[in-house]
Order: structure tokens, then C-alpha cells, then sequence
């Protein structure tokens, strides 16, 4: 017998999340609508079809972050929850050999765009005394993991930001969790190499690439009122292969 999912009411809750129109985003997305939130994608490519509202922002320019929160505060007075989703693997080769324009592109998009966004939401969520930021890292900020030089230490600063602001916040209402998903069944696989995937699946003790719908649902514990004594933590979805 299958076991029950958790069902949340998120009715009158707005919710931000970035890279919001695919793979882990949109699952996301999707979630937080059939429980009830508005949600916002801020996304460089939006989608004329989205079921969700679409704000064309680019992580990597505050003043585009910054203008995007004042036109979602100033239409809807709230932001309750910030999913820190944008994220760009880049190639899998040996750091000797990486371009740095792409190492400083990586960095840019996963660990600068998540310090832009924080640095632009949290003043509404203090005012409001509350709210939610999930940090989407990777277990390859935790492990480091071989010919993905750039990827990994974005992620693991994405890691220290999120302990760091956890604490921060801790007294204010606002709780900052991270996840730590291994290889998950998305469309950022293509910029790997079927070697490097296939290197990542023979790691976890379950045999398996996680699911957006797994990572989704962890999202949604995470921004609900069940979650009440969790900041600055990470939480791994990786089928057993974490170690610590």
C-alpha cells in the first residue's frame, strides 16, 4: 500500500521562484500552485504559455533583481516564499583546462544570483516578520565532484550562504534552507557527458537519477508551517548516497 503525500494550503502566499519555467523549477512551480500559492517566475526566457506569472529578470544583474521585486511588491504588498532554483552546470572538464569565462559565467548564475536575490527580498520579508528562502544547491557542494571544478564550488558557497543567512535571520520569522539534491532526471544533464552521468547514477545506492517531483515536494515541507525550527540547513535528496 502506497503511502499519502502531504497536502498544504498555500492560499494568499506569493512565491518567487527563479528558473522557474523548467526541469526542478517548473516542477516547483507547479506544486505551489495546486496548493494554492501565487507564483512568480523569474526566468531570462519566459514562457507566453505559462500557467504561472512570467517577469523576465536576470539573476546576475542586481538592478534587474532589484526591479523585479519592486514590481511584485508593489502589485502584490507580500513575498512570502524565495526559491533560489536559476542554476548552470557548464562543462565537465579538468579545472586546468576550464574557460573562465565559463567558470565566472557558473559562479555568477548559482552563487552571485542567489546573494542578489536574498539581498533584494529579505528587507520585505523582515518587514513582514516572516518567510521562507530555499536555496536549490547540489550534493556536489558538499563532495566536489571531479571535472565539475566551477559547479562544485559554486554550489558549496551556496551551502555557506545559506548557514551563514540562516543564522542571520534566525530571530526574525524568516527561516533559510538549502537541498542538496544528487543527479536529478533534468534537461542540465545534456551539458553533462554520458560518462559524467552515468558516473553520478553508479553512486547512489538506489541506482537511480531523483525526480523534479521529489525535489518539489521537499520544497513544499520546507515552505509550510510544518517546518518551524529548521534555518541555516541543508537537506540532502541523493537515494541514500550522502555520507554526512
Amino acid at each position: 500500500m502506497p503511502y499519502a503525500q502531504a497536502n498544504y494550503d498555500f492560499t494568499d502566499c506569493v512565491a518567487v521562484v527563479t528558473g522557474g519555467n523548467g526541469g526542478i523549477g517548473a516542477a516547483i512551480s507547479a506544486m505551489l500552485t495546486q496548493a494554492g500559492a501565487t507564483v512568480v517566475c523569474w526566468d531570462l526566457q519566459t514562457a507566453a504559455d505559462s500557467p504561472y506569472r512570467q517577469d523576465s529578470v536576470d539573476v546576475t544583474d542586481l538592478q534587474s533583481v532589484e526591479a523585479a521585486t519592486g514590481r511584485l511588491l508593489a502589485s502584490d504588498g507580500h513575498i512570502d516564499f524565495l526559491i533560489n532554483n536559476a542554476g548552470f552546470s557548464g562543462p565537465t572538464v579538468a579545472l586546468d583546462a576550464y574557460d573562465p569565462a565559463q567558470w565566472q559565467r557558473i559562479v555568477d548564475v548559482n552563487l552571485t544570483g542567489v546573494f542578489h536575490t536574498c539581498r533584494s527580498v529579505v528587507p520585505a520579508m523582515r518587514a513582514a516578520g516572516q518567510g521562507r528562502i530555499i536555496n536549490v544547491a547540489s550534493l556536489a557542494g558538499k563532495e566536489g565532484t571531479p571535472n565539475a571544478s566551477a559547479y562544485s564550488a559554486s554550489k558549496a558557497g551556496v551551502l555557506a550562504l545559506t548557514k551563514s543567512l540562516g543564522k542571520e535571520l534566525a530571530d526574525t520569522g524568516i527561516l533559510v534552507n538549502a537541498l542538496a539534491p544528487a543527479a536529478v532526471n533534468t534537461t542540465l544533464l545534456e551539458q553533462m557527458t554520458p560518462e559524467h552521468v552515468a558516473t553520478m547514477i553508479a553512486k547512489s545506492p538506489m541506482k537511480r537519477l531523483g525526480d523534479v517531483e521529489e525535489v518539489a515536494r521537499m520544497v513544499l515541507w520546507l515552505c509550510s508551517g510544518s517546518c518551524t525550527f529548521n534555518t541555516g540547513a541543508v537537506f540532502d535528496l541523493s537515494g541514500g548516497r550522502a555520507t554526512y
